[in-house]
């Protein structure tokens, strides 16, 4: 005697055919067509994956955006870069090394992150106040004129 589907043997088909379809889509790069994308099964679109740093070489600032003794936080791109003393820029990961929550802003030479209250020097990423126990990772830039990069 053969039973019927039950709703748990229907939602676990239906999620692997879901996880293999997304594998096999767009393997090779190039956009698939509307007509070719399936719609999810509430109607919408599932959310947009978590963006990646910045590539090297792309433009975060301009030197005259970063002030002596501050710096500014790229949210977008995860790094944040300071000036500690004029004309000298150093980059740090904006993700604090406690939990992974966003640094927030730099003021008075320090990193700050909001969530724990860690704080970073500016000049050199490392702790001067906990939680957080490791220093920010450092970035590579360039400044090239007026242009500071990731390098």
């Amino acid at each position: 005697m053969i039973q019927g589907s039950t709703r748990r043997t229907v939602l676990a088909t239906g999620a692997a055919a879901l996880v293999a379809g997304c594998s096999d889509a767009n393997t090779d790069g190039g956009s698939s067509s509307p007509s070719s994308a399936a719609p999810s099964a509430a109607g919408t679109e599932a959310a947009p994956a978590e963006k990646p740093a910045a590539p090297a070489g792309e433009e975060l600032a301009r030197t005259a955006d970063i002030p002596v003794g501050g710096g500014k936080v790229f949210t977008e791109q995860k790094v944040v870069v300071t000036q500690p003393k004029k004309n000298e820029f150093k980059a740090f990961s904006a993700i604090c090394t406690h939990q992974g929550c966003t640094v927030s802003r730099v003021a008075n030479g320090s990193i700050e992150c909001p969530c724990h209250g860690s704080a970073f020097r500016a000049d050199d990423g490392s702790v001067s106040h906990g939680p957080a126990q490791q220093p920010l990772e450092e970035r590579r830039i360039s400044v090239e004129g007026n242009t500071i990069r990731l390098t």
